[in-house]
């Protein structure tokens, strides 16, 4: 999926020599989390509009230098990867750099995301179910293979989260044969957290626990 289509040229890019009036007029006026620094026309870091009550607006962006934040993309990084960019820097823009570390633009959150729901995983038919399992003892390859061992189509899925030791995998996947495809996750070990379909299982347990209670009120 090309994202290239959607760098936008037209945010400025502040000079490490400035004051910072024109950078605190830059947040004030937009929703922006982050703007770009360059030294003699090379990226040295993005101020977050955190920090602009911290800094006097006479102040040259120079005097904070160290304070300076350093991530950013390149033209040729894929999609994921900026998504994954935008998440660990808690940013809504990301400075883009050329081969010569120019910044040559940005990415804007909002634009991206469009372009993540607009994928399949979003726009086609299917089912979503989310399953768990020891972070060493995953491979999507198994995944893929279960669901397709079912005859049912493996339309995508990416890891929501990990934590201790236990990753947890968001996935969808056609209409046909959920409930053996559920199944065949539980056989294998996998821990169902949430399936948008009745669950046959569920079911049957429902009816098992009812059976129960009418047994012991005899």
């Amino acid at each position: 999926m090309q994202i290239q289509d959607h760098i936008i040229t037209n945010i400025p890019v502040f000079k490490i020599e400035e004051t910072f009036e024109k950078v605190l007029d830059f947040f004030k006026t937009n929703t922006h989390s982050h703007a770009a620094i360059s030294e003699k026309g090379k990226f040295v870091g993005v101020f977050s509009e955190n920090d602009m009550e911290v800094v006097n607006p006479k102040a040259k962006i120079e005097d904070y230098r160290y304070d300076l934040e350093s991530f950013f993309v390149r033209k040729d990084t894929n999609w994921l990867d900026v998504l994954e960019a935008f998440a660990k820097n808690e940013a809504n823009l990301l400075p883009i750099l050329g081969s010569d570390e120019q910044v040559i633009g940005y990415y804007d959150l909002t634009d991206i995301v469009a372009v993540f729901i607009a994928t399949p995983f979003f726009t086609d038919p299917g089912n979503i179910l989310v399953v768990a399992t020891g972070a060493k003892d995953y491979s999507f390859s198994e995944v893929a293979q279960i669901v397709e061992s079912n005859n049912a189509k493996f339309i995508g899925g990416f890891i929501t989260d990990v934590q201790n030791d236990v990753v947890q995998i968001t996935i969808k996947i056609s209409d046909t044969n959920f409930n053996e495809v559920v199944q065949t996750f539980r056989r294998y070990g996998y821990h169902i957290l949430f399936g948008n379909t009745d669950d046959q299982f569920l079911e049957n347990l429902k009816r098992r626990s009812d059976y129960l209670d009418k047994y012991l009120n005899v």
